[in-house]
């Protein structure tokens, strides 16, 4: 990846820049995710949402307008209004150490200064609806992650109660589904107990939310760490956005197949119309692709929190 922003010729809507890659000379660069330029600033971390966007775990060339933005902000949202202890500090660059502020930028609306803390090595996903890899599994075992459950349910059938489904934390390539012994291997009984119930309970606060808004939160992926001075468990990383969880529009829910989704499927859909074998470099995306998948991010963001969107 050679840039910081992309021009309208590059595919974004004329008068948007998107940033592809952050530049903070003088700030120690921690590492580059899939989607997140990550900072160690000392005592806390600097996490910045770029526009990147990855389908099959390859980051493709093209961005995605505002996607960083709804990521970044969509989080510090569910932070706001979710009971639960987390790692935010600040998302206003102001409020940041001054070094910060020639970058504001670059940083402003996308970035959050977040604790530093142990994290799990356990991505704690949960499952209210049979979807994707599950219903993959589903198929071929009637069970997910080593829980079984009832015969004869459909693609994208509601499960009768929300299952904890933990898989493999993993920098580059894709996560894979563990049991929940397996968790307990990793971290022990009581971490593995607490790290199941709070997930849980953040899914059905978020879930009840979500739907009184017209959205179903089918599933959702979280992260956790350990504070280093007590020992509390915190909710870390991005939390609830289109990117780690499916969210349907509940007027379009149809079960027993694939559903329209407030996330990158559209971008999924497209490439699977190509003779693309899913390794990189990925190919560039078409302007009417990733201005619909812009529009798709932009409109979760208003449906959940009852906001115009506004960069």
């Amino acid at each position: 990846m050679n840039g910081g922003h992309m021009n309208p010729a590059d595919g974004a809507p004329e008068g948007q820049d998107v940033i592809l890659e952050t530049n903070l000379p003088g700030i120690p660069l921690l590492k580059r995710g899939k989607v997140r330029d990550v900072y160690d600033l000392g005592e806390h971390l600097l996490v910045v949402a770029t526009d990147r966007i990855s389908a099959f775990d390859v980051v493709l060339p093209s961005g995605i307008p505002f996607k960083g933005k709804v990521l970044s902000q969509l989080t510090s949202f569910w932070f706001t209004i979710l009971d639960v202890p987390n790692h935010l500090i600040t998302e206003d660059v102001e409020k940041m150490p001054r070094a910060l502020h020639p970058f504001a930028g670059q940083l402003a609306g996308r970035s959050m200064l977040v604790e530093k803390l142990q994290m799990f090595p356990v991505e704690c996903v949960v499952r209210g609806y049979l979807s994707g890899s599950g219903w993959n599994e589903y198929k071929r075992s009637q069970s997910v992650c080593g829980i079984k459950l009832p015969p004869d349910l459909r693609e994208s059938d509601r499960l009768p109660e929300a299952i904890f489904t933990p898989s493999t934390t993993a920098e580059t390539g894709h996560d894979e589904n563990i049991t929940f012994q397996e968790v307990v291997r990793l971290v022990g009984e009581e971490r593995a107990e607490e790290l199941k119930e709070k997930t849980l309970e953040v899914y059905r606060k978020a879930a009840d939310y979500a739907l009184a808004r017209g959205v179903i939160l089918a599933d959702t992926k979280l992260e956790w760490g350990i504070r280093p001075e007590g020992g509390l468990i915190v909710l870390a990383d991005e939390v609830l956005t289109p990117d780690s969880s499916r969210f349907w529009p509940f007027d379009g829910y149809r079960a027993g197949q694939p559903q329209p989704s407030f996330d990158k499927q559209f971008v999924r859909d497209y490439l699977l119309t190509l003779a693309w074998n899913r390794t990189p470099p990925g190919p560039p995306l078409p302007p009417g692709v990733i201005a619909e998948t812009s529009r798709k991010y932009c409109e979760i963001h208003e449906r959940l929190t009852g906001q115009k969107w506004a960069s």
